[in-house]
């Protein structure tokens, strides 16, 4: 079996090439979905979350997202305590699944998985690129978010030079170059 990692900045499309990878039946693992439903799940992490930020950072069962974004993409330790709390579980979990898959080839897809380490359970990496001015756009859109709060997110995020040193295969996603040509590159390439 190809485990196969899929990153890039915020904005720059990860999901959109995930699902173009699953068209053509690879079975994806979004490990940001997975971290934000062991937030909400997991008794361990929730216990340590009210510890650090108080009882706020619930609304009922629910993570209070705003309140937990805002607080991290303004604090570079906060984030980093939280990257170190879930993604260890995230990647048990990630582990568990990967014994269930039946494919040849599975993705696992992740915003950090390179500053989250999460690359060395990975056989190759793509990197998802796109201009920094259309990546702001596509999350202003996307998310509500304003200029500030995207720019604070990028921020916090490895440049994709730094993902780049990293990358089997890149993925230009910038509404110009065809996405699915170079998907079909990439899936021709890995069942050779």
């Amino acid at each position: 079996m190809i485990i196969l990692g899929i990153t890039g900045g915020i904005g720059s499309g990860k999901s959109f090439i995930s699902k173009k990878f699953e068209e053509k039946g690879i079975p994806i693992y979004n490990s940001d979905l997975r971290a934000k439903e062991l937030m909400q799940t997991n008794s361990v992490i929730k216990k340590e979350l009210i510890k650090k930020l108080g009882s706020k950072v619930f609304i009922g069962k629910n993570i209070n997202r705003e309140l937990l974004a805002n607080q991290i993409f303004s604090d570079k330790s906060l984030l980093s305590w939280i990257n170190n709390l879930v993604h260890p579980l995230v990647k048990y979990d990630f582990e568990h699944w990967v014994k269930q898959q039946k494919k040849t080839i599975v993705i696992k897809e992740a915003a950090i998985l390179i500053e989250s380490r999460a690359y060395k359970q990975c056989d190759k990496i793509i990197v998802v690129t796109a201009p920094k001015e259309i990546r702001i756009k596509r999350v202003i859109l996307r998310d509500n978010l304003t200029l500030k709060q995207v720019t604070n997110r990028i921020a916090n995020q490895i440049t994709d030079s730094e993902r780049l040193k990293y990358a089997d295969f890149t993925i230009i996603n910038d509404g110009i170059k065809v996405v699915t040509t170079q998907v079909d590159e990439i899936f021709n390439e890995l069942n050779r």
